[in-house]
């Protein structure tokens, strides 16, 4: 696996810290402070193998879930 970015670790802790599952429309308003274009970078963490959720890109309904 390769190394993730700052943006990466922050989601990945996000989630850690509730539990490993979060709806998409919450993660965003945690990192809303932080930094922009969430559903890309969790499009990247699906690639990489870190999260899961359904569909290509998540929704806002969508639940994001930590894989471990």
């Amino acid at each position: 696996m390769s190394e993730l970015s700052i943006e990466e670790e922050f989601i990945i802790k996000k989630l850690e810290e509730n539990g490993g599952k979060l709806n998409y429309k919450e993660l965003q308003t945690l990192c809303q402070e932080e930094f922009e274009g969430v559903r890309l970078i969790l499009k990247k963490l699906k690639e990489k193998k870190y999260v899961s959720y359904m569909g290509v890109i998540p929704g806002y309904s969508a639940e994001i879930e930590l894989k471990r």
